[in-house]
């Protein structure tokens, strides 16, 4: 269970570029589809956890699932097959840096990389709004919250309890009313 657990994730890390948010559909497809760890109402909530808790997202989910499937050394098991191929495709980099920085064709290459991570990152994003089921009566949540961190420059940890809060006093008064 050790072995695939790491090689799930080893892959997850290896092939995912653009952050944490776009490993979150082939996150999906391994825990959810493939190996049916978690489903889809705990990959979701996994989800928010991942992302209110301090720490790098796709981490912190690995740390969540592994610990769910095999305690503390499932955890540690998963967030080493998480990280290991970031830290070593970036100590390559750092070891041969000097000699392409300079390089155009390396410079357009990146060029062109930044618009299709913007892609792999807004396409999880729009799932993840479906699944959550964020409708056009509720969608003014997240872009309040959008609006407010970019405009207006607001930390969004307060937006992480504000909604915490919004969703709890909705929770205890208001849903039971309705």
């Amino acid at each position: 269970m050790y072995t695939t657990l790491f090689k799930t994730f080893f892959k997850i890390g290896l092939v995912t570029f653009g952050g944490g948010y776009a490993m979150i559909p082939m996150i999906e497809a391994d825990v959810v589809d493939r190996h049916k760890w978690v489903n889809k109402e705990e990959f979701l909530d996994l989800i928010a956890i991942a992302q209110s808790c301090p720490g790098v997202f796709a981490i912190n989910i690995s740390i969540f699932i592994g610990y769910k499937l095999r305690k503390t050394r499932g955890a540690i098991c998963t967030a080493f097959g998480t990280a290991l191929p970031s830290f070593l495709i970036i100590l390559l980099i750092a070891m041969f840096f000097h000699q392409f920085q300079d390089n155009p064709v390396i410079a357009a290459m990146f060029a062109g990389i930044r618009p299709a991570v913007v892609a792999l990152i807004a396409v999880p994003t729009f799932n993840l709004a479906k699944s959550t089921h964020i409708t056009l009566t509720n969608c003014w949540i997240p872009i309040l919250g959008a609006l407010a961190i970019w405009l207006l420059n607001v930390n969004p940890i307060y937006i992480i309890i504000a909604a915490g809060l919004g969703g709890y006093i909705y929770g205890k008064f208001l849903k039971t009313t309705e």
